[in-house]
């Protein structure tokens, strides 16, 4: 689906972070508005800072007819080697989008002024991803010679833009600090705007002339970006403008409601069952009586019968094709593979909506006005009072909508009933008879997804230690496992999974044997089963051994470990339930001296407790882990910190045994 990516398109100029080449530059000298910002000082920044953005500027210009036509200008000084990045201008565009003008220029620390023009612009086709067969959206690719440290550069991107929904967006903060930055709106006489500040105070506008508004800021610090935090643009400040045409014309998108309604209106007649859909339902459900049987048929139908593959030209990055057409054809896109799931299921009596979301959670927020900043679609089946529902983990109550069931029929490994961690605790466009309503979903159970590993070793008087380890694996760590051997094909290759856990946990080790169960059951829990041997496990030293309890797996983190303070948001992938029961039988002519110290830590978000026993001549050691909270505000950053670092404390904990004298 590229509803986000049409939505780029209509925000024109993109700095890309590749370095792409270019034909050779024009001399020429840069504009006035460029050289004007080279006796400004800096925006405050640091000695790490690559690049600051000097000036920027959008014009954004409505006609009567609904085109607009848009400036972007930016002019940024290059700090340090890895801002050079910026001297990279990318423009995409699609049959909806014109660029009508595009030009760069760089300013030297030394030297003569460069120029840039559109004819010096390499233009591709944007990278096929994920199954995109056929796009339309296309790119213009300028690279700014000597954009080197010390220089100043800057582009002008103009284009026309024929949006399918009169929204657009002015981003104004970057990941680099910017000094001042302009948004300037003209629209025909008897129009109106409304504007949505998000991450930012609301700030009013200057009427510069009749139906010109004009927006100015300056001086505003960047996104850092740091790991595993929600994505920069979600929590980034920006501006969302809603174009209002006069009176007795299409009002346009004024709310969550509107723009469903809207969408609503691209699947009309696209969910109709076609003879041969009606016979294909018949046949997958004949066998199956019960009712949340059949819809886990049809939905296992869709996931691995249909290819996934879109064709995204002109509205169809948006308009699902027909039911009839995914059907016949066996292959098609996310919003594709819901129109047919959707269309299936209504055949047994179930209704369904769309639901559009983004995929990296934070994107869009409960705060977030209406736009289509989404990249994805998936479903919600409505599900019939009194349902067995036990096994149905990812549902909520919708209120006049009833309780719906999310679930993502391009998802091939995550069964029905089941939601993949980063859709969990999202939010989502849900898109009724009424229009479109924001709604979250479910966080699933912390028991849904996780590694409960289970071994049974022996360690002998040299230290070596041999035994078998079951693993059990579910929700999204089964998925992973699944996907990781789907295209295994050597026995070199199955074993990688294994091996890579052992590995990170034992310094020498030989797994001996090794094999799988439910690789293609995804309603079950994936396992492996492999016995290993490792010597030099236990340490001696003297009339005493040392041996880690721990044998495999590590919870621990250095993600809190950085120099300065956390300053986003930490985001897990989804909830997680993780234990491991470890059982050492002592080497002959040895007794337990000393065990580690237990550990019980539970900060809300987390908890982890361990215990280390010996039980007859075995040592026990047992273990629980568990995410409970998707986001961890920055206010919780040191208190994550130490929940890593005691883990770590207790994963390198040994207990000590000792020969009797």
């Amino acid at each position: 689906m590229r509803i986000r990516r049409c939505m780029r398109t209509a925000a024109a100029a993109l700095l890309s972070v590749g370095l792409i080449g270019a034909r050779m530059a024009l001399a020429g000298d840069a504009p006035g508005w460029m050289h004007a910002q080279l006796a400004a000082p800096l925006p405050p920044h640091d000695d790490k800072t690559a690049a600051v953005v000097l000036y920027a500027e959008t014009v954004l210009s409505v006609q009567p007819n609904g085109k607009m036509k848009r400036l972007d200008r930016q002019a940024i000084k290059i700090l340090r080697p890895d801002g050079e990045a910026r001297g990279t201008v990318r423009a995409d565009f699609d049959a909806q989008s014109r660029i009508t003008g595009m030009r760069a220029w760089c300013i030297p620390a030394v030297g003569r002024d460069y120029e840039m023009k559109e004819k010096d612009a390499v233009e591709s086709a944007i990278g096929v991803e994920g199954g995109e067969l056929v796009s339309d959206l296309r790119t213009k690719t300028l690279r700014i010679p000597a954009a080197t440290v010390g220089s100043v550069i800057g582009y002008e991107v103009e284009q026309e833009v024929r949006p399918y929904v009169m929204v657009d967006e002015w981003v104004f903060q970057d990941t680099i600090p910017v000094r001042e930055t302009n948004f300037t709106l003209q629209l025909p006489r008897g129009w109106s705007y409304k504007a949505s500040w998000l991450n930012h105070v609301d700030e009013p506008p200057t009427e510069t002339a009749p139906g010109q508004w004009h927006w100015s800021l300056s001086q505003l610090p960047p996104v850092r970006l740091e790991s595993q935090m929600p994505p920069w643009r979600g929590i980034s400040s920006r501006l969302l403008v809603a174009i209002v045409p006069p009176n007795g014309q299409d009002p346009g998108i004024q709310s969550w409601r509107d723009m469903g309604a809207w969408y609503l209106t691209l699947t009309q007649g696209r969910r109709d069952a076609s003879p041969d859909i009606k016979r294909k339902v018949a046949e997958l459900t004949a066998n199956t009586p019960s009712l949340p049987e059949k819809m886990r048929a049809l939905a296992r139908f869709v996931q691995t019968d249909i290819r996934y593959v879109a064709i995204e030209l002109g509205i169809g990055s948006f308009q699902p094709h027909t039911a009839a057409d995914v059907f016949n054809h066996r292959y098609g896109d996310c919003k594709d593979k819901v129109t047919l799931l959707s269309t299936m299921l209504k055949e047994i009596g179930i209704d369904s909506y769309y639901v559009l979301i983004n995929t990296a959670r934070g994107s869009i927020t409960a705060a977030t006005p209406p736009n289509l900043d989404f990249d994805h679609a998936i479903l919600a089946v409505v599900l019939p009072p009194g349902l067995d529902n036990a096994t149905l983990e990812a549902r909520i109550d919708a209120g006049k909508a009833g309780q719906i069931l999310f679930f993502d029929p391009t998802d091939e490994l995550t069964a029905f009933g089941e939601l993949r961690g980063p859709l969990q605790a999202n939010y989502g466009m849900l898109v009724t008879a009424d229009g479109g309503e924001l709604v979250k979903l479910p966080q699933l159970p912390v028991e849904t997804n996780g590694v409960a590993r289970t071994a049974s070793m022996v360690l002998d008087e040299n230290g070596t230690l041999r035994g078998t380890v079951h693993e059990v694996r579910s929700g999204d760590q089964a998925a992973a496992q699944r996907y990781a051997l789907r295209t295994a094909n050597q026995d070199t290759d199955r074993i990688k999974p294994v091996e890579s856990v052992v590995g990170a946990s034992l310094s020498t080790y030989r797994i001996l044997k090794a094999t799988i169960a439910n690789l293609r059951t995804e309603n079950r829990p994936f396992e492996w089963n492999y016995t290993l041997e490792a010597e030099n496990y236990g340490k001696a030293a003297g009339d005493l051994m040392l041996v880690r309890p721990r044998v495999l797996g590590s919870f621990a983190s250095d993600l809190m470990e950085t120099k300065e303070p956390r300053q986003q948001p930490i985001e897990f992938s989804g909830p997680e339930h993780d234990t491991d029961v470890f059982e050492i039988t002592l080497p002959s002519g040895y007794a337990l001296d000393e065990l580690p110290p237990p550990v019980n830590v539970d900060d809300g978000f987390a908890s982890y407790q361990s215990k280390s026993e010996l039980v007859g001549h075995v040592l026990r050691y047992t273990r629980s882990f568990e995410i409970k909270e998707l986001t961890v505000s920055v206010a919780k950053a040191e208190q994550l910190k130490q929940f890593f670092r005691i883990i770590e404390s207790d994963e390198r904990n040994t207990a000590v045994l000792k020969r009797p004298q």
